[in-house]
């Protein structure tokens, strides 16, 4: 794909590294004994193969970079912390990591919650947190681009991933007039259905949305929510349960004969790694009907490019596993810190934030761009629908759709978008 953003002018290519063949350690430049990087995410309840994919991601970067003879010749160290999906653990674990272990960055949190709280005490600490999984569009537009809290720099595509490219993808489709809503019942899931409703209106006026059936957090039994949805009679459903709920989810909906009497399911974050693991046997048997679509922040089979490859081929050697988005997007922030690190050869946030400017960077999930405006690393994912590949003994997402970032990340001025139901 052309890149759009050309006008920028530093470009940082991602350097392949070979473990075995590092160059010995150089004598750190940046006068610390290690560059320290407090790293966090949900490594316990439901939700921990999150967190446990944030913590393989920085691990991978700081094996990669250290081997290669670290940053100005300074290793890298990394302390991973579970946040527990708390807001109160997650500003608990900032304070600690920079207070007392002495963190010069941090990396990582998969809860929106537990960043828009972490966001102003960024400001007090005075550190970097690369953010590489709350979607939140309010941690960019509101606390970055009105409030202007720098110390906040977004590496994962937010909630506009989710919303607006569903309805640029399904605004055509003139078969489809009636959407319901199976949401999460809180900011991330009012957000989501807000978002696409207000975008699909304006290319459908004659679309209805006939339905909404919230889940609290922690849903194991959606049968009331299908059959109040499907009561009234939708031609698709937006879903954005995730994690394990989604694959229970979408479950419970084949067993009620859902995929039979809907032309679209949108699963929202359907394309993460651990949900391709847990239909890989609906897929395998087609039990979706070609009828389920998905996203996610970062796809393992796409780009199709060297890097990418590369990245999962060593990825999967060191884990057993496929790289899920959060585990590209925190593997690639480290890189993106260590570009920034270089350029202003210097550990200090304000510097380093100089750094940034301007700055694209090609990573496994293709080229990052920095909008100074609302420090957001810009980038381009596709959605599809899960199938089989030989290639593959998990679901990839086929027949994509690939947008232009430019058509689907909002611009400042931002305007509102309710985050109530």
């Amino acid at each position: 794909m052309k890149n759009k953003f050309a006008a920028l002018s530093i470009v940082f290519p991602l350097i392949v590294f070979l473990l075995a063949a590092g160059p010995a350690q150089a004598q750190c430049q940046l006068g610390v004994p290690a560059i320290k990087v407090g790293v966090q995410g949900a490594a316990s309840g439901p939700h921990a193969d999150y967190g446990r994919q944030i913590e393989m991601g920085a691990t991978m970067a700081m094996e990669e970079i250290n081997a290669a003879g670290g940053i100005r010749g300074c290793k890298i160290e990394i302390k991973f912390m579970d946040d527990e999906n708390k807001a109160a653990t997650g500003v608990k674990n900032a304070r600690l990591l920079v207070t007392d272990w002495g963190a010069h960055f941090m990396v990582g949190t998969d809860s929106s919650g537990v960043a828009m709280a972490l966001g102003p005490v960024l400001a007090e600490l005075k550190r970097i947190h690369f953010f590489t999984h709350a979607a939140t569009h309010r941690l960019t537009e509101d606390l970055v681009a009105v409030k202007g809290i720098k110390e906040i720099v977004r590496v994962s595509v937010p909630v506009y991933q989710d919303a607006i490219i569903a309805a640029l993808i399904f605004k055509d489709r003139k078969d489809i007039k009636r959407w319901a809503n199976i949401g999460a019942d809180y900011e991330y899931g009012y957000v989501s259905w807000n978002l696409f409703k207000e975008t699909l209106r304006k290319y459908r006026p004659d679309v209805e949305f006939v339905g909404e059936a919230w889940a609290p957090f922690l849903t194991l039994d959606f049968s009331p929510h299908i059959s109040a949805v499907m009561a009234q009679k939708p031609d698709a459903i937006f879903a954005t349960p995730w994690a394990g709920e989604a694959v229970q989810l979408l479950r419970q909906s084949l067993g009620q004969g859902v995929f039979d009497n809907v032309q679209v399911w949108w699963q929202a974050m359907g394309g993460s790694v651990d949900v391709l693991e847990g239909i890989t046997a609906e897929v395998q048997k087609d039990r979706f009907k070609g009828k389920l679509w998905a996203t996610a922040r970062y796809i393992h089979n796409w780009p199709d490019t060297a890097d990418n490859k590369a990245f999962i081929e060593r990825f999967r050697k060191r884990w057993k596993r496929f790289p899920n988005y959060s585990a590209e997007t925190t593997y690639s922030a480290f890189f993106i810190m260590k570009a920034a690190v270089e350029k202003s050869g210097s550990l200090d946030t304000a510097k380093v934030l100089e750094g940034l400017k301007g700055m694209q960077i090609r990573n496994p999930g293709g080229v990052r761009v920095f909008r100074s405006e609302d420090q957001q690393f810009v980038y381009n994912v596709p959605a599809g629908r899960p199938m089989m590949d030989a290639k593959y003994p998990i679901p990839v997402l086929g027949d994509l759709k690939v947008f232009a970032a430019k058509d689907y990340y909002r611009h400042p001025p931002f305007t509102p978008v309710s985050v109530t139901k």
